[in-house]
């Protein structure tokens, strides 16, 4: 389900457009981790660039722009000193970087990333507050419309299940290694009803149909749900 050809394909075009400036290229998130879901989830790549001035950028831009036409997200672009020096302020995404990668071109420049957890804690709640007031904005433009409102569930979801494994991270707690089982273990901390997410995670995978879901339902059940595990996280590290 993963396009690899068009991923190589880009990959062959970014070198070529680059040359010797380009020094890593990454295949992040569920496209190695599993879970891939061709309607709902990106090809996530970052690049690694020698220089990142306006030329550097300009060149691969027709790589970017036939890459645009597959439908696939613009890669993230970084030096390799900036993935050092930023590795506490991005310490959940590097952290779940490192767990599921793979170097489609040159160095490894995640093997060996010291990742300060300074920060941490404190960057889990903030996304966690973060996401839960964009998800009430972004209800209050799809309120009448159930078309868009399906896809503002099933693409937030995985972020609030990535932010329950972080906040158990932060907690101390043992981290276990699947979505869901993050969810409830949560869910038995923070006491909040963990089902509406575990839900639209089936949903979004296929493996429940959305023909006769109560989708006003679930939503405020959802909404409900993750108000309460901000509120409670945020407690929590309190």
């Amino acid at each position: 389900m993963v396009p690899e050809k068009q991923i190589d394909e880009f990959v062959s075009r970014l070198r070529e457009a680059a040359g010797p400036n380009l020094k890593s290229v990454i295949l992040y998130g569920s496209s190695v981790a599993g879970g891939y879901v061709p309607d709902y989830s990106d090809v996530n790549l970052l690049c690694f660039l020698g220089e990142t001035s306006f030329a550097a950028i300009s060149a691969i831009g027709p790589a970017v722009e036939w890459w645009a036409k597959q439908k696939h997200r613009a890669p993230l672009l970084m030096t390799t000193e900036e993935l050092r020096r930023s590795a506490d302020v991005f310490s959940i995404e590097f952290l779940d970087m490192r767990q599921n990668y793979r170097v489609l071109h040159g160095e490894d420049v995640l093997n060996g990333l010291e990742i300060p957890m300074k920060f941490h804690r404190t960057q889990v709640e903030y996304e966690l507050r973060e996401k839960t007031i964009l998800l009430r904005q972004r209800l209050l433009v799809a309120v009448g419309n159930a078309a868009a409102k399906k896809e503002l569930l099933l693409r937030s979801v995985p972020a609030f299940a990535t932010l329950s494994r972080h906040a158990l991270i932060a907690l101390g707690s043992p981290v276990p290694a699947s979505k869901r089982e993050a969810i409830q273990q949560l869910a038995a901390k923070a006491e909040f009803d963990p089902n509406p997410l575990l839900r639209l995670l089936d949903l979004r995978e296929g493996k429940i149909a959305s023909e006769g879901l109560n989708l006003d339902q679930l939503f405020a059940q959802y909404l409900e749900s993750v108000e309460k595990i901000t509120a409670a996280v945020d407690a929590m590290f309190d």
